[in-house]
């Protein structure tokens, strides 16, 4: 069997990404490119730029990979279920979940691989820790929060603060936890003079009992990427700008101070910052949405997490316009 034919639509800010890492995978040949918009960032290399999806899918490509405006993923994915191609959309899966319950729908009546781009889910740091949760060394999860916070990209224009960064969180916390929201409640705040939020902090449960906390933005100069998982154990801290993996264990060493004895909670014991591989999480993503088009063992983003997640941020959204806490 030949290489997968890869087709790419939007070359655009993670576009470019998109096509450098589908250039660098073994099994996969990019053939074909298209963006309406042209190459602002020259990518396309010896590739004609293609006009639009349907010149993509004449091509001949057996898998896409969608990175256009999230108002365009619908059509675009559509059409490419009924061409029989395998489809990663970028994230968040749609502009809404009725959208992304069509895609859905078409791609799994299709027999195809319905993927979302939840990058995230890939970063080093934060597959270390699911291993070591998943392997007890937390013991029982009690709290996970994330903070995702920085200066506003001007690239993104069609959604907020919750459907671009806090889809991110909503996903990453469900999979670390390995459960379902139960309830979601949230604040926002338009700051910016735009159409959209750009400022949230939202807390909830997950289905297990675990209570989450978000904090997320696009108005600090200072850029966070930070998840915080608290356990029975101590605490793990990923780091995903950088890839690193902190624990902080509980202490063990009995004290003398009487007054503090009292008091049953945990003290300050070692830290310690894993040494692990860390590889691009945009190449392991590439590499996993790869082997599941080729029937093999893979860790996607199916297009049905993809929804749920965009659902808890649709959530997230109602919840503030309505000032109550939403149960899914």
């Amino acid at each position: 069997m030949g290489n997968l034919r890869a087709g790419l639509l939007g070359i655009g800010s993670m576009g470019r990404h998109h096509a450098r890492v589908l250039r660098e995978i073994d099994g996969v040949d990019l053939v074909a490119i298209a963006d309406p918009g042209g190459d602002k960032f020259s990518v396309a290399r010896d590739l004609e730029v293609l006009p639009d999806v349907e010149s993509l899918i004449a091509a001949g490509i057996d898998m896409a990979m969608v990175a256009v405006p999230t108002a365009f993923h619908e059509d675009a994915a559509l059409k490419l279920a009924a061409a029989g191609v395998h489809t990663m959309v970028e994230k968040p899966i749609s502009a809404t979940s009725e959208e992304g319950e069509r895609m859905v729908k078409a791609f799994a009546d299709a027999g195809l691989v319905g993927a979302v781009g939840h990058v995230e889910r890939y970063n080093p740091a934060l597959q270390e820790m699911r291993r070591r949760i998943e392997a007890g060394e937390l013991g029982e999860v009690y709290q996970i929060a994330t903070r995702r916070q920085g200066p506003f990209p001007a690239r993104i224009a069609d959604v907020g603060v919750i459907k671009d960064l806090g889809a991110h969180d909503f996903d990453l916390t469900a999979w670390v936890a390995q459960s379902e929201y139960a309830s979601i409640s949230a604040q926002t705040a338009h700051r910016s003079g735009r159409e959209f939020e750009d400022m949230v902090v939202a807390t909830g449960t997950l289905a297990n009992g675990v209570m989450v906390n978000h904090t997320i933005n696009w108005l600090s100069p200072m850029k966070e990427r930070l998840t915080i998982v608290t356990g029975e154990r101590g605490a793990f801290v990923a780091d995903t700008s950088t890839g690193d993996l902190t624990f902080f264990a509980n202490g063990v060493i009995q004290t003398e101070w009487e007054a503090v004895t009292a008091f049953r909670g945990v003290s300050e014991g070692n830290i310690t910052r894993f040494a692990f591989a860390k590889r691009e999480p945009l190449r392991v993503e590439h590499e996993n949405f790869r082997d599941a088009v080729l029937g093999k063992s893979a860790d996607i983003v199916t297009m049905e997490q993809g929804l749920a997640t965009l659902r808890v941020c649709e959530l997230a959204i109602e919840s503030a316009k309505s000032g109550q806490t939403v149960t899914l």
